[in-house]
C-alpha cells in the first residue's frame, strides 16, 4: 500500500521590520550673529554671470591699442632728433663756408694818475687803458654796440669803471683803441696800502681787467642777435704811476650767446 505523501507546513516568515514613522532629525539653526542668503540655482551655476559675460566679451574683443602720450612722445623724439640732425649740418655747411676763427684781444699799455697810496686818505684813481682787438675773420664782422663795461680790480677792490666805445670792426681787422676809466672816493684799508706799497717797491703790481661787451656778428649780409663777450685779463704793472709799464698780461674770453 502507497505511502500518503502529507504537504510540508512551512513556517511562516517573519514579519517585516516596522517602518519608523519619527520625522528625520532636524537642521541645527545657525548659530546667533551669522545670515543665511539664498541664491537662486541659476546664479550659482553660471559662472560668470551674464552681465560680467559681456563685460569679458566686450575687452576681450577690444584690438589693443596705443596709448595717445606714447604717439605724441615718439613724434616728439623723432622731430628733437631730426632738428638735431639739422643743426649739426647747418653748423658743418657754415664751419666748411665761412671758416670761423675766435677773436683776440690783449691791453697794450695802462696809464695810472691820482694813485697815492701813502695817504689815508680816500683816492680818485684814473686809468687810461689802450686795448688791441683783433678780427681774423675772412667772411664775418663785429658790431660793438653800447652799454658795455670796463673794470679794474686790485685785490678785490674795484679801483675804476668805464665803457668802450661803440664801433664796427671789419673782416681781417686790427683796432686799438682807448677807453678812460674812473674811480672816486675809494678807501684802502691800511693792510691794503702797506701790500701795495711793497709791492710797488718789488716792481710788481698785479691788476685784473674785466670787460663786458655786446656784439652782433655779421655773417656775409646777415647779423645775428646781440652776443655778449666777457674779456678777462690779468696785468701786471711795475708801478702805479702815469708811466707805468706792463710787466706781464695775458687775457682769456668767453661768449654768452643769449
Amino acid at each position: 500500500m502507497a505511502d500518503r505523501v502529507h504537504p510540508s507546513v512551512s513556517s511562516p516568515s517573519p514579519p517585516p521590520p516596522p517602518q519608523s514613522t519619527s520625522n528625520p532629525p532636524e537642521k541645527s539653526p545657525p548659530p546667533a550673529g551669522t545670515y543665511v542668503i539664498q541664491i537662486p540655482k541659476d546664479q550659482i551655476f553660471r559662472h560668470p554671470s551674464p552681465d560680467n559675460a559681456r563685460l569679458y566679451h566686450k575687452y576681450s574683443s577690444r584690438k589693443p591699442r596705443r596709448s595717445c602720450c606714447c604717439c605724441c612722445l615718439c613724434w616728439f623724439l623723432a622731430l628733437a632728433a631730426l632738428l638735431i640732425l639739422l643743426l649739426a649740418i647747418a653748423a658743418g655747411i657754415f664751419y666748411l663756408v665761412f671758416r670761423p676763427e675766435a677773436p683776440s684781444y690783449s691791453v697794450q699799455d695802462i696809464s695810472i694818475t691820482g694813485f697815492n697810496v701813502s695817504s689815508a686818505s680816500p683816492i680818485s684813481p684814473g686809468f687810461n687803458v689802450t686795448v688791441r682787438a683783433e678780427n681774423p675773420n675772412k667772411k664775418i664782422s663785429i658790431y660793438y654796440e653800447k652799454d658795455s663795461s670796463v673794470r679794474v680790480y686790485q685785490s678785490d677792490v674795484n679801483l675804476c669803471n668805464g665803457v668802450l666805445p661803440a664801433f664796427h670792426q671789419p673782416s681781417r681787422n686790427v683796432t686799438v683803441f682807448q677807453t678812460k676809466l674812473k674811480g672816486s672816493g675809494i678807501v684802502l684799508t691800511s693792510a691794503v696800502r702797506e701790500t701795495l706799497l711793497n709791492l710797488q717797491r718789488e716792481g710788481n703790481i698785479p691788476l685784473k681787467l674785466k670787460l663786458k661787451a655786446p656784439v652782433k656778428i655779421k655773417v656775409g649780409s646777415v647779423k645775428t642777435w646781440t652776443i655778449t663777450v666777457k674779456v678777462s685779463c690779468d696785468v701786471t704793472v711795475d708801478k702805479l704811476t702815469a708811466s707805468s709799464k706792463i710787466v706781464s698780461k695775458d687775457c682769456d674770453f668767453s661768449v654768452r650767446l643769449w
